[in-house]
């Protein structure tokens, strides 16, 4: 059976790529910050039966969980530099442990982010990965500068995660096609680091975040942060491919408020939206208008008519699990 020190060495210790001056094998990873920037840190706990299925496929776990920190970074517009890993295992599986390592390194070496320390353990299955990134002083894109009169953006497309957990927990029947066309939102999502970047480099956006719980839950930290409200409209919220061909009560609700999505929701001057455009064209990150960010506390709701419309609809809170 493997050690620790050997599952470490054989999965997870790899050459240094000069971002830590030292990394895996002391009691300490030591980074030498690049001068006159400042540092980046998020942290994230996924845990067996609570963020993932038992029994889920290691290669697009490893690749899951290192995702959602990295797309923290892109909230901010921070880029990546190197992460640490604090694994829970119930036992040493080659197999899993070849899958799993390999998923997170694949998109570990898109970023050229690199892993400089962490632990392991014997215990029910748990991934922690504490992230490190670097931005320019004056550059994060916080969740406290939104201001009225501000556009509402929103990158990719939203839903097909919700629509593919709704399959699984049998919430929905939802055809073989369409169950293929979602799951890969839930289980391999893409963090929008180049976007996240380039409307921070510019400076273009003022308020971001990345959308985990679903929107309406996640806008609600911006609209509370900067002390504003803001209507969305709901028909312009861009679906996931499979979730465009359900019901638009079905499209409605899980574009709002589905959460596991993984995208950018920032907000911008009325004045830049040709720069958003090129922005996007230019990192190949479709991004779409969605609503106005208003003096008036509160969020409100209209269809593609702007006639308004009451909708009850909630994020994603993780102890309650709802």
């Amino acid at each position: 059976m493997l050690s620790e020190f050997d599952l470490i060495k054989q999965y997870f210790r790899r050459a240094r790529k000069g971002h830590a001056v030292l990394g895996i094998g002391d009691d300490c990873a030591l980074l030498a910050p690049t001068p006159g920037m400042q540092t980046a840190i998020s942290t994230d706990l996924l845990i067996e039966g609570r963020h993932f299925f038992a029994g889920a496929d290691p290669r697009m776990l490893g690749h899951k969980c290192l995702a959602v920190n990295l797309s923290d970074l892109a909230a901010m517009g921070a880029k990546p530099v190197a992460f640490t890993l604090a694994l829970s295992l119930p036992g040493a599986d080659p197999e899993w442990l070849e899958a799993f390592s390999n998923g997170m390194f694949a998109l570990a070496d898109r970023y050229d982010c690199e892993l400089i320390g962490g632990d392991t353990t014997r215990g029910p299955l748990a991934v922690c990965i504490t992230v490190f990134g670097e931005i320019a002083p004056g550059h994060a894109l916080r969740r406290d500068c939104a201001r009225a009169g501000h556009d509402i953006w929103i990158s990719g497309t939203l839903g097909d995660a919700r629509l593919a957990l709704a399959a699984y927990w049998k919430e929905i029947a939802l055809s073989p096609e369409d169950l293929a066309l979602a799951a890969p939102r839930m289980h391999l999502p893409s963090p929008r680091v180049e976007l996240g970047r380039a409307l921070s480099v510019l400076p273009l956006a003022h308020a971001a975040l990345d959308i985990s719980d679903g929107l309406v839950g996640d806008l609600a930290h911006i609209l509370d942060a900067s002390k504003v409200g803001a209507t969305l409209d709901v028909d312009a919220l861009p679906a996931g491919p499979a979730l465009a061909r359900q019901s638009l009560a079905l499209r409605r609700r899980f574009t709002l408020a589905g959460g596991d999505d993984y995208e950018l929701c920032f907000t911008a001057p009325a004045a830049g939206r040709a720069q958003v455009a090129a922005v996007a064209a230019a990192t190949g990150t479709p991004v779409t208008r969605v609503g106005t960010i208003e003096a008036q506390p509160g969020l409100r709701f209209v269809d593609a008519a702007g006639k308004p419309l009451e909708m009850d609809v909630q994020g994603w809170d993780h102890f309650s699990g709802e």
